[in-house]
């Protein structure tokens, strides 16, 4: 499969640097965090910066919405550095897309494409003016090959089980932190991914390998970064549930 990929031995878990904390979904309080801080109906737009590939350094605005956070630029290069760097030909979904900040990266960094799904109609709308914005659609000028970027609306569990088996490369979960969505998004995450891909999941707790065995996947890498927790998976053998 095109691309780079990362050793097979597993990083013990919480060796990696401590970094803010990421998560494209609070589950504070809108308002909520550093003390005395402005509420967000009140704060400016933030920006993030797209960190490798043809749009490297684009710097793109993200919306003053409650709970959106995206995933910061420094776990986003762990990611992209554990998966290799270069995602040329892959196949993604970013099931909790939000700000698109990962599916974005990817679809920068080579993916032949990229599937962004939200619930919410607004951020829906943002990310077709990302994508506007940043003719992804098309080659550049350097000859790269065009990324099919697909943004819609909808239930990112449903499309996971709407994608025939073994047909993504790379699945992206990020749900929010107070849901109780985290295993049925694994469980069709792993049936979506393909026998040499990979899910990466943020969540408030660390998934341990005997929980993931049941669902058939494997810890490859594991970050804390504050109060998330950012893994690598891999399918393997599925365990006794």
């Amino acid at each position: 499969m095109p691309g780079g990929r990362p050793d097979q031995a597993p990083a013990a878990a919480g060796s990696r640097p401590k970094v803010p904390a990421a998560g494209r979904r609070s589950t504070a309080p809108a308002g909520a965090g550093t003390p005395g801080a402005a509420p967000a109906k009140d704060r400016p737009p933030g920006v993030i910066r797209i960190i490798g590939g043809r749009w490297k350094r684009t710097r793109l605005p993200v919306a003053r919405h409650p709970g959106l956070r995206p995933t910061p630029e420094r776990v986003r290069a762990a990611l992209f550095n554990w998966l290799g760097q270069d995602l040329t030909g892959w196949r993604c979904l970013d099931a909790f897309a939000g700000t698109g900040a990962l599916g974005l990266e990817a679809a920068s960094r080579g993916a032949a494409a990229v599937q962004l799904i939200d619930s919410d109609a607004t951020l829906v709308a943002r990310l077709h003016g990302l994508q506007q914005r940043l003719q992804a659609g098309a080659a550049d000028g350097r000859h790269l090959p065009a990324c099919a970027l697909q943004i819609r609306r909808g239930d990112g569990i449903a499309a996971l089980r709407q994608a025939a088996p073994a047909s993504i490369d790379l699945v992206l979960l990020d749900p929010p932190f107070d849901s109780a969505l985290f295993e049925p998004a694994l469980q069709c995450a792993a049936r979506a991914v393909a026998a040499t891909g990979f899910i990466y999941l943020e969540a408030p707790r660390a998934w341990s390998a005997a929980q993931l065995a049941p669902l058939g996947l494997v810890l490859q890498r594991h970050l804390k970064a504050g109060a998330v927790h950012a893994h690598l998976l891999r399918p393997g053998p599925a365990g006794p549930a």
